[in-house]
């Protein structure tokens, strides 16, 4: 363990001050493990301790904490525990119930706590720098206004969301884009604050906010999206996002976006991330999202575009942010809870920006239907060239 965490070129020291450190050359930073326990849970499960002990102080960073988890995020991926896996198979994750548990642990939090740092809209999933100067907040409005043109957005036309988060993209499709929308999460935080805003911004009547689960929606629609959901559906109810997909999306014209966290390779979430921020959560690859949801709905892949760095400069953004309000959360929450979130942050942060976790922006049509747009740099010109 000491031979891998130094070959990352961090330090390893002990709780006696002792330090053998060989690595290449001057070190990111330190890590100090605070007790022999400490250093037997890095050993035997790196992925989960390493959180559980930052978050309790009994490891601590010593240096730039953003650094040194990149540096350290190049370490290989431990087996998962026996717990995990009988886990998966007593419990297989996002039922209906499953669903509200797991929504309710990270996103009911407050919205005083993520008003604290998220931009003004509260829009909780990664950004579009269009331009290197590009402030939070117009990387928000670019990447909404960026899914609206992929999805060749109409007015009059009907739209569904799955996961609307607290209703900053239904409320710029409506505004902008002058489409009728049925938005859905079982957020009850985050649905009070959607429905307030609709109702000052006078968009109530185009805008029906609804407080139930993706997997009971109905009708048909000219377009289906879902900004930041997929990773949280769990490869078990693909097969019921399917079925929605089959159900909801008009077979001629229609189309639809997901916008998601994946990976390159099927492998679990990280370990700690898993069990303490986003139970239940899995981000998929292309082909499992090709294969389980969209093949089997009679959906075909338009158009394929990873952010992974637009995500990386999202989050740099948000531990800026976060930083910021250390005090405020640490009074409200304690002293573990900004632990994890600071150690959530970076890690998700680094894991980006290295590759090992991906941001795509998937569009699809119905095979019988012509695709939505001819290129992505000119997504409202549907005629293909003479």
């Amino acid at each position: 363990m000491q031979r891998a965490i130094e070959a990352a070129a961090v330090r390893l020291e002990l709780w006696d001050g002792t330090s053998a450190y060989r690595g290449p050359g001057a070190a990111v930073g330190d890590l100090v493990a605070h007790d022999r326990r400490t250093l037997l849970g890095l050993a035997i499960n790196p992925e989960l301790w390493f959180g559980d002990a930052y978050m309790s102080g009994r490891l601590e960073v010593r240096g730039p904490l953003g650094p040194v988890v990149e540096a350290l995020s190049g370490l290989p991926a431990p087996m998962s525990t026996w717990w995990d896996r009988l886990h998966a198979v007593l419990m297989p994750p996002n039922s209906r119930t499953g669903a509200r548990r797991n929504v309710h642990h990270h996103y009911d939090l407050g919205n005083d706590f993520y008003a604290l740092w998220l931009d003004p809209e509260l829009v909780y999933t990664c950004a579009y720098f269009a331009h290197p100067g590009a402030t939070l907040e117009e990387a928000q409005s670019a990447k909404h206004d960026r899914v609206c043109q992929k999805l060749r957005l109409r007015p009059g036309e009907t739209v569904v969301e799955a996961g609307c988060g607290w209703g900053a993209l239904a409320l710029h499709m409506a505004r902008r884009y002058g489409v009728r929308v049925k938005a859905f999460n079982i957020s009850v935080e985050q649905l009070a604050h959607a429905r307030a805003r609709a109702a000052r911004e006078g968009l109530a009547g185009r805008i029906e906010f609804i407080e139930d689960d993706y997997r009971n929606v109905s009708g048909r629609f000219d377009a289906f999206v879902s900004i930041g959901m997929l990773e949280h559906v769990g490869l078990h109810q693909f097969h019921a996002l399917s079925e929605v997909l089959e159900r909801v999306v008009t077979r001629h014209g229609g189309r639809g976006l997901l916008h998601f966290i994946g990976r390159d390779a099927p492998r679990p979430l990280n370990a700690w991330i898993r069990r303490r921020i986003f139970p239940g959560a899995y981000p998929p690859t292309i082909a499992e999202v090709a294969s389980r949801v969209l093949a089997p709905a009679g959906m075909s892949i338009v158009d394929v575009e990873n952010l992974r760095l637009h995500y990386a400069r999202t989050l740099a953004c948000w531990s800026e942010r976060f930083a910021a309000a250390r005090d405020a959360v640490r009074e409200k929450y304690g002293d573990e809870f900004p632990r994890a979130w600071e150690l959530y942050l970076a890690g998700s942060q680094a894991a980006f920006a290295t590759g090992w976790m991906q941001l795509f922006q998937v569009v699809f049509a119905p095979r019988e239907s012509a695709p939505p747009s001819w290129t992505r740099d000119d997504p409202q010109d549907v005629d293909a060239p003479a």
